[in-house]
This record gives C-alpha cells, sequence and structure tokens, in this order.
C-alpha cells in the first residue's frame, strides 16, 4: 500500500511543475508581443558609427629625410590638419635635427676649454661648417614645403630669451633635450641669485665679497652635480667654471707655454678643490686663515708640478720671468736655446754683479775718512787691491787690465794655481806706475 501513496504523490508534484513552467512561457511571450508593438510605433534609430582616431607613428630623427615622414605629413593632410599646423610641425622637426647636428658636428672654440685665445682656423672651420648645415636645413624645408614656406615660418619669429650657454661637442652635445634645457636653467637660476646679490651689495654701498661669490658658484655646481654624470660634469666645469677661466688666464699670460688639452685637464683636476678652498678663504685676515692659505698655495704649486711633470714644470716657471720669455723669442720658441741663452745670461750678469759689488767694498776700504780730532797719521802702504775672477779671466788678461807684468801678477799671488783658475777667485793685484792707487 505504501509504493502507491507514493506514487501519487509524485504524480502530483510533476503536474504542479508543468503548470507553473507553462504560465512562465505564457508571460514571456506577452511581454514581448508588447515590445514588438512598441518598436513598431517608434522610428528606426541611426545607423551604429565607429569613431576613428588617428595618431601619429613613432619615427626617428633620421626619417625626417625618409619617406617615413613624407608619409606622415601626407597622412596629417589626410585628416584635415591645418596647412600652418603641417609647416609649423615640419619646421619645428627640421629645426630641431639641425640643432642636434650644430651641436655634435661643429668644432667651436668653447670647446677648446684649454687655449686662453680660440684658434683662428678652428673659427673659420666652424662657420664653414654652420653655413654648409643651414643651406642643408633649407634646401630639406624647400623640398617638404616648396620654395615658399619661409612666408609662413612662424617658429622662427623672433622669442624673448636670455642668456644660456653653448652645449655642443662630443660630450655635451649629445646629452637628451631634456638634461640640456635642465642645463640652462640652472645657468639661469644662478644668474639670477648672482645678480640680486650683486644688487643688494650696491643698494648697500658694499662690494662683492669673494667668499659669498665662491658660495654662489658652490651652489651651481651642487645643482649640475645631481643632473649630470661626473665625466659630463668636468666638460662643462672646463668650459664655464670660474677656476677654468682663472687657470686659462693664466697659462695666457704665460706667453709661448701652449698647454695641451690633457695638460689643462691634469692641472685644473689638480688645482679645482684647492681653488675652491682659496676662494673662500679670500680677503681673510686673521693668522690662521693666513696660515691655511700659505699651506694651500704651497699645495697648489705642487700638484701643478705633478700635473706637468719636471719638464714641463720647469719651463711653466721659467717662463714666469719675463727675461726667460724674451729668450724663448729670440729663439723662435726652442726651450733648448732659450734655456742655454738664458743661463749664459745669468752667468755674465752674475759675474758683472760679482765684479762690481767687489769694486765697490775696495773703493769703500780706500776711501776711509780720518777723524777730525786726531792729527794725521803718516802716510801708509796702501791696501793691495783685489779683482774676482769672472769667465775666462787668466793671468795674462789680469796683466793687460792693470797694465802690469804677468809675472808681477803671478808673484802677488803665491797661492793661487794659476793654471787651474775658477770664477770667483780672489786675485789680489800689486801696485803699478799706470794706474793711481785709487783705482779699481
Amino acid at each position: 500500500m505504501r509504493w502507491r501513496v507514493i506514487a501519487w504523490v509524485s504524480l502530483g508534484v510533476n503536474v504542479l511543475l508543468a503548470a507553473a513552467w507553462w504560465s512562465v512561457i505564457r508571460e514571456n511571450a506577452a511581454q514581448r508581443a508588447t515590445a514588438s508593438a512598441l518598436a513598431a510605433e517608434q522610428p528606426p534609430p541611426p545607423p551604429a558609427r565607429t569613431n576613428i582616431i588617428l595618431r601619429r607613428q613613432l619615427f626617428y630623427w633620421r626619417d625626417i629625410e625618409s619617406p617615413n615622414y613624407t608619409n606622415y605629413i601626407a597622412n596629417l593632410r589626410d585628416i584635415g590638419c591645418p596647412e600652418q599646423t603641417i609647416r609649423d610641425i615640419i619646421i619645428a622637426d627640421v629645426n630641431a635635427v639641425y640643432a642636434r647636428k650644430r651641436a655634435t658636428e661643429l668644432v667651436t672654440g668653447e670647446q677648446q676649454w684649454w687655449r686662453s685665445e680660440p684658434d683662428l682656423n678652428v673659427l673659420r672651420a666652424a662657420a664653414q661648417k654652420a653655413q654648409e648645415l643651414e643651406e642643408e636645413r633649407r634646401a630639406l624645408l624647400t623640398s617638404l614645403l616648396g620654395n615658399s614656406w619661409e612666408t609662413g615660418d612662424l617658429v622662427s619669429l623672433p622669442r624673448p630669451s636670455r642668456p644660456s650657454v653653448t652645449l655642443d661637442g662630443p660630450v655635451l652635445g649629445n646629452l637628451p633635450d631634456e638634461t640640456k634645457k635642465n642645463i640652462q636653467e640652472i645657468n639661469a637660476r644662478s644668474q639670477e641669485r648672482l645678480q640680486a646679490y650683486l644688487d643688494a651689495q650696491s643698494r648697500q654701498g658694499l662690494s662683492p665679497d669673494p667668499r659669498e661669490l665662491a658660495k654662489l658658484r658652490q651652489q651651481t655646481r651642487a645643482d649640475l652635480a645631481h643632473l649630470l654624470a661626473p665625466p659630463e660634469l668636468e666638460e662643462y666645469l672646463l668650459r664655464y667654471s670660474q677656476n677654468a677661466n682663472d687657470l686659462r688666464a693664466q697659462f695666457g699670460q704665460l706667453r709661448l707655454f701652449d698647454p695641451s688639452p690633457d695638460e689643462f685637464r691634469a692641472v685644473f683636476r689638480a688645482t679645482d678643490a684647492l681653488d675652491q678652498q682659496l676662494h673662500l678663504l679670500a680677503d681673510a685676515r686673521d693668522p690662521a686663515s693666513l696660515a691655511t692659505r700659505k699651506a694651500l698655495e704651497d699645495q697648489r704649486e705642487n700638484a701643478i708640478k705633478i700635473a706637468l711633470g719636471p719638464k714641463r714644470y720647469e719651463e711653466y716657471r721659467l717662463l714666469h720671468d719675463p727675461l726667460y720669455q724674451e729668450k724663448l723669442e729670440d729663439a723662435d720658441g726652442d726651450p733648448e736655446v732659450a734655456r742655454a741663452l738664458y743661463a749664459s745670461y745669468l752667468a755674465a750678469y752674475h759675474a758683472a754683479e760679482t765684479n762690481r759689488l767687489t769694486a765697490t767694498q775696495q773703493r769703500a776700504l780706500e776711501d776711509q775718512l780720518v777723524p777730525p780730532d786726531l792729527p794725521p797719521l803718516p802716510p801708509a802702504p796702501q791696501p793691495r787691491r783685489v779683482y774676482v775672477l769672472g769667465p775666462g779671466d787668466s793671468a795674462a788678461t789680469i796683466a793687460l787690465m792693470y797694465g802690469l807684468p804677468e809675472s808681477a801678477i803671478r808673484a802677488a799671488n803665491p797661492r793661487v794655481d794659476f793654471h787651474r783658475l775658477k770664477p770667483g777667485t780672489p786675485i789680489t793685484i800689486p801696485r803699478s806706475p799706470l794706474f793711481p792707487e785709487s783705482s779699481p
């Protein structure tokens, strides 16, 4: 009996589920019919449109001179870009390319930071190269925009500018544009700080303090050090730092020294830190600061000696003497010949000076006065005269000078070996009837 009850219950549940399913189907059909009727009464929607966004393809600067850049310009025109905008874009792109070329291909005077005066041949070559690049730039713009491109050159109109530094050459010329921009900003801020300080001192009637100027320069260096790698910073300092400017002036005063790039760089590296410390001690008057300054100056001189090497340092030292500069010019710039002429002159000068001093001393002895309150003394033998040998002197030349026989000279100097005479040896001159006793 139990299975019959279960069967009837199962049948009832299935009937209920079927009724519910049929009800849901009828409701959905009614909703679809209603929606179709409403849709029939409304106008059809507009067709869907697809927005097409054109974006500039990535290209390298070298692509400007290739068909890729021409295609890029053609695409700009196809999408309706204004012709003036296209012209400005092309001119800006081409100008950027040739600015890079000028920075990397020209050898300018600023790149020869070791010279106190620019090389005229370098300046002429740079001017010629700059003219060639300008002609290339104009020819490229003409090929891209036609002969009338200059009439719409808006990007080349004059604009306000401020002082800047030249960033060219193999090191600074290859810096990224953003880095160059930041360098110019640092330079501009440095100039503004300097001018503000000078104006403040002027308003107070004071002269600029060298120590404060040194601190301002150190601040600029710190800003650049955060931006540039060490080789890039050194290249900038070799061109534009105050210490490098002073070093160029120092070498420029030594005519005919003409340091090489390696020598200038070596001396700059050896003296730069010392010069910074010396600038901070400028105008110091207390004993401790003066002692520190003297020690730094000695270190600097020794650093120059090590940087240049013994031979070049000796020439550097000699060139501080105007007389050696004169002999170097007489020798047509040959240091060896100049040293020989210089040594010969000094030897002759010292010999003449020695003779002069000896004669002065002899006259002082001969001209001694007798005190007026004493009775006159009987005449005494005059002291013997003394002649100091110079280069090339001999017993024969001395005898000829004083009108004496050579034997008299030898007899008056029994302890002198006349076969081995040396400059500086004193020779006693006996009295001669041909010369008064007071003669030298």
